[in-house]
């Protein structure tokens, strides 16, 4: 069975939510959008709310996964955090993170305040 990008994204997406709960974090919400603009993960640790995107990788031939955050795409997602902010009238720290996971070494790391 030929898995499709949305199928790969979500398996990345699984995985960096179990490894954000193995780390202590509480998992506010999954694909936040606004507009069309989206917001893999939000979670949540020590009063400080993470705005996480996740780049999954099979091997890292073509570079790391946290390198493919493209300058727009940050862009996009701090204009739906400000959105969620608002929404959610948080009071908090924030901050915006990159999980990487490269299936080919099977490692996920977290690049908290990544941006």
């Amino acid at each position: 069975m030929v898995k499709t990008n949305k199928d790969i994204g979500k398996t990345g997406e699984d995985l960096s939510v179990e490894f954000l709960l193995n780390n202590g974090f509480k998992i506010v919400e999954r694909n936040y959008r606004y507009k069309h603009f989206e917001i893999d993960i939000i979670a949540e640790k020590n009063n400080c709310l993470h705005f996480i995107e996740v780049k999954y990788r099979k091997t890292n031939n073509y570079g790391y996964p946290e390198t493919f955050v493209s300058n727009s795409q940050k862009e996009r997602i701090k204009i739906a955090s400000e959105n969620f902010i608002l929404e959610k009238k948080w009071k908090g720290n924030i901050l915006f993170d990159i999980i990487a996971i490269e299936n080919n070494n099977k490692t996920i790391t977290i690049f908290e305040d990544a941006y």
